[in-house]
């Protein structure tokens, strides 16, 4: 504690003499910037007292890729087709001996919707297309993210004006549309309008955890229990652009997995229009992020500067890293997974 002792002989009361007006302003000033002093000190020896955080790891199997695939596994469908283009992130999910890919396509004709298109395959490497695509006709499905809970399938992906809405399914190709997520603030308003977009979803202990970006300048956390209502855990972001130049103009999280009692978030960055790397951050609760300072885990490629939305999928043997914008491509895991590998959408035991 600092102690102040002041004396200002102008102010005292002088014998049949009050104080001047300029005098006692003069006091009242310094006074205020004093007590200001005191506060910030205090203030500041708070902050000193508070524990750093812990440093997380961040395992070889998580952020060390060999290179990409030479050519796309997946890409767009040829010039006549829906699907002559992909765009923004799809969603890859292994389940026993089969690989599943939900993507966007479009074609280029003037205001193409953005459609929702399935792919299967025996390997995760060479992909078939369905013959229902695309999926739903009229209706704007893009950057999506899938979790299985019990027998149905659980989406959440952009519409129009990167509006996250919902849409479930029982068998992976026939999806059922539950509109806009209604989000709202801690306090229990709606948040405010604009975007709230590349949804991603976790869930653990009977909790849906949803993380959303408005405007690719920060990552919020969002919680439900029933799908139905989200409400914020904070009004502030969990994750904010930056410091590093590599993420300073644009974040937006692809993925959350569990590894080794860990969380990590998957997240393609920016720091200039159009070029895009890949990177991971590391959590225990959550809410609270480590940026590894290793980042970004795959640079902007110069061939390919818009390669984007990185999702780790385990095969059994080691941990792949697709990315799905503007195609799709693969990287392996330099070395094997010799434990438990990741845990993708949602907890053992959940």
């Amino acid at each position: 504690m600092i102690a102040f002792t002041f004396w200002h002989t102008t102010a005292r009361r002088r014998r049949g003499k009050k104080p001047s007006l300029t005098s006692l302003v003069v006091v009242a000033a310094v006074w205020a910037s004093l007590g200001a002093l005191a506060v910030c000190g205090v203030t500041a020896a708070l902050q000193a007292d508070e524990p750093t955080p812990r440093p997380l790891p961040f395992p070889s199997e998580l952020v060390e890729f060999g290179p990409a695939s030479r050519v796309p596994l997946f890409a767009g469908g040829g010039a006549e087709a829906w699907d002559r283009d992909l765009r923004e992130r799809g969603w890859i999910m292994r389940e026993g001996e089969r690989w599943h890919l939900w993507y966007t396509g479009y074609s280029r004709a003037a205001n193409s919707p953005r459609l929702l298109g399935y792919a299967s395959s025996a390997d995760g490497l060479n992909w078939t297309r369905s013959p229902a695509n695309p999926l739903i006709g009229d209706a704007w499905v893009e950057d999506m993210c899938v979790v299985r809970e019990g027998g149905r399938y659980v989406m959440v992906a952009e519409g129009e004006q990167d509006i996250a809405h919902l849409l479930t399914s029982a068998d992976r190709v026939h999806w059922q549309r539950h509109g806009p997520l209604d989000i709202r603030l801690s306090t229990g308003a709606p948040i405010a309008d604009g975007p709230r977009g590349t949804p991603v979803l976790w869930r653990e202990h009977g909790l849906w955890h949803l993380f959303y970006e408005r405007f690719d300048k920060g990552i919020w956390l969002a919680t439900s229990s029933d799908l139905k209502v989200w409400t914020n855990v904070q009004d502030e972001p969990v994750m904010e652009c930056g410091p590093a130049e590599h993420d300073s103009r644009e974040i937006a999280f692809n993925q959350i997995v569990k590894h080794c009692g860990h969380y990590y978030a998957y997240y393609h960055a920016s720091a200039r229009p159009g070029q895009w790397c890949s990177c991971i951050a590391a959590s225990d609760d959550l809410r609270h992020w480590q940026k590894y300072s290793g980042n970004p885990v795959l640079p902007v490629d110069p061939a390919l500067p818009a390669a984007s939305s990185p999702l780790l999928v385990p095969d059994g043997s080691r941990h792949r890293l697709y990315t799905t914008h503007p195609d799709v491509r693969v990287r392996f895991s330099v070395l094997p997974v010799t434990g438990a590998a990741a845990t993708v959408g949602s907890a053992a035991g959940r």
